[in-house]
């Protein structure tokens, strides 16, 4: 039965990760017995060359670097241009597609081709994301919003975006690697998670969300496929292509994000206002699928997807929604008057369980509700230690 890791990794209450890799600059372990004087007798051991470039614990430094680093440092304590910092990293083999073995395909889309790969560097397994770039056109906007997002989101349950290797024919990106994804797990299951599994999941998408919303990125775009999950039950993030980093509470985007079943009902409404409410909402869909065992507004259409919502959730009024009446979209569907149903009915399985996991619900999707709030509230019911299966 796999453990989730949180207080034995180097990581903060929230899940913020101390630990290194190819794009952060946090203190890491190092390798024994190889060390280096340089000039002013300063001892450059694999350890500082590590700190230093801010690279993973298990990497394999080339032969001779070390050497030639003895001889080419002026001094090895000066602060480090990013120059330098990039020939550097180049020396030792970040940014070249011969660092990388693709081993398995496995998918593909309409921008990118995602690989099951091996890194050279530290033999571990890697995803490698491979965007074709056309040469008039240039790199898809959503690769590029993912790059520089990912390079600055350090996070125990958000995907290590570990190296990019620009070419002129593509731009590959290089994940670390998880065994599947929440919709794979599910399917795996039978579509029937035990309770616990479902608390432990639900716990680490908001750990991670949470830390987006604290730096004012939103990820648009939260589905079961884009959860991922490793072999000791650790979920993170990922797919940032369609995330917005957000400078004000609300402001004006495109309506066009998130998947049909996930996307809430001011979006299909064609509303492009919106803050962290899209990505509640995408929560709270996920937290009914996990435990009811099904998606819980699998709609066909917008339509369709508004009447599921409404159905159960009761149509808008101007008491409950101001300004409801007046939206074109709204009036063009002319929907029934669809009074609230209990979700005790909509989901059987829920019968015998606590209160609190439809209280919970109704909470995710009310759009006004504290995501800190909501943590502090399962961390008050459970504390989450491992999946089984």
């Amino acid at each position: 039965m796999p453990y989730i890791v949180h207080e034995n990794m180097k990581m903060g209450s929230d899940g913020e990760s101390d630990q290194a890799s190819g794009t952060s600059s946090d203190e890491v372990q190092s390798p024994t017995g190889v060390c280096l004087r340089n000039r002013g007798n300063r001892r450059i051991s694999a350890e500082d060359l590590n700190k230093r470039l801010s690279l993973p614990a298990d990497i394999r430094i080339p032969d001779g670097y070390l050497e030639k680093l003895q001889l080419t440092s002026p001094s090895f304590d000066q602060p480090l241009s990013r120059r330098s910092r990039r020939a550097s990293l180049s020396e030792i083999g970040f940014g070249k597609l011969e660092t990388y073995i693709k081993l398995d395909k496995l998918g593909e889309g309409t921008y990118a081709t995602v690989f099951k790969g091996r890194s050279k560097l530290t033999d571990n397994l890697v995803a490698l994301k491979e965007i074709r770039l056309e040469h008039e056109e240039g790199a898809p906007c959503t690769a590029i919003r993912e790059v520089s997002l990912l390079k600055d989101l350090k996070h125990a349950n958000i995907v290590t975006l570990h190296d990019i290797i620009h070419t002129d024919k593509s731009l590959t990106l290089v994940f670390e690697y998880l065994d599947k994804d929440l919709k794979q797990y599910m399917d795996d299951c039978g579509n029937i998670l035990s309770m616990q599994n479902v608390k432990i999941f639900l716990f680490q998408i908001l750990r991670g969300l949470s830390y987006c919303h604290r730096r004012k990125v939103l990820h648009r775009d939260l589905k079961p496929q884009n959860l991922l999950i490793n072999e000791r039950g650790e979920l993170k993030l990922a797919d940032f292509g369609l995330a917005r980093a957000k400078s004000v509470p609300t402001k004006t985007y495109s309506n066009e994000v998130v998947t049909l079943w996930y996307r809430p009902p001011d979006v299909l409404l064609g509303s492009s206002e919106y803050s962290t409410q899209i990505d509640m909402w995408g929560v709270g869909c996920i937290f009914y699928e996990m435990a009811a065992g099904r998606p819980l507004f699998p709609g066909s259409t917008v339509e369709d997807e508004l009447h599921l919502i409404f159905r159960l959730l009761g149509t808008p009024s101007e008491n409950s929604w101001p300004g409801i009446s007046s939206m074109e979209e709204f009036k063009s569907y002319k929907f029934p008057k669809y009074k609230t149903q209990p979700l005790i009915n909509h989901a059987p399985r829920y019968v015998g369980l606590q209160a609190w996991v439809l209280d919970l619900l109704e909470w995710l999707h009310h759009i006004k509700r504290d995501i800190s709030l909501i943590i502090k509230c399962l961390s008050a019911v459970f504390r989450p230690t491992r999946v089984g299966h």
